[in-house]
C-alpha cells in the first residue's frame, strides 16, 4: 500500500513541483514568448530523475515527460500535470506491475 500511495500521490506531486512549476517555469519565464524549448528541457530534466531506476526507464519516461511538459505550457498548471503523471503511474502499474 506504501508504494503505490508513493507512486500515485508522493511521486507525481513532488516531480511535477520540482519540475514543471519549479523549472519549466523559471525557464519559461527567461525564454522568448512562444518559445519551446523550455519543454523540452524540462522532460529531459524529468528523465534525468529517473536514472536511480536505470538508463532504459529514464529514457521510456522522457516522452510522457515531453506530453507533461506540453500540458503544463499550455495549462500552466503543475496540478493537472501531476494527476496526468499519476494516472500515467497508474496505468504502467496495471500494465507492468510493480
Amino acid at each position: 500500500m506504501s508504494q503505490l500511495l508513493l507512486l500515485l500521490v508522493l511521486s507525481p506531486v513532488l516531480e511535477e513541483l520540482v519540475v514543471r512549476a519549479g523549472l519549466q517555469e523559471w525557464l519559461m519565464r527567461r525564454a522568448a514568448p512562444d518559445t519551446a524549448w523550455p519543454m523540452p528541457v524540462s522532460a529531459l530534466a524529468f528523465g534525468l530523475l529517473h536514472l536511480r531506476s536505470g538508463l532504459p526507464h529514464a529514457l521510456a519516461v522522457t516522452v510522457p515527460g515531453l506530453a507533461l511538459a506540453l500540458l503544463y505550457q499550455r495549462t500552466r498548471s503543475w496540478r493537472w500535470c501531476a494527476c496526468v503523471h499519476s494516472a500515467m503511474n497508474a496505468f504502467a502499474i496495471s500494465v507492468c506491475g510493480l
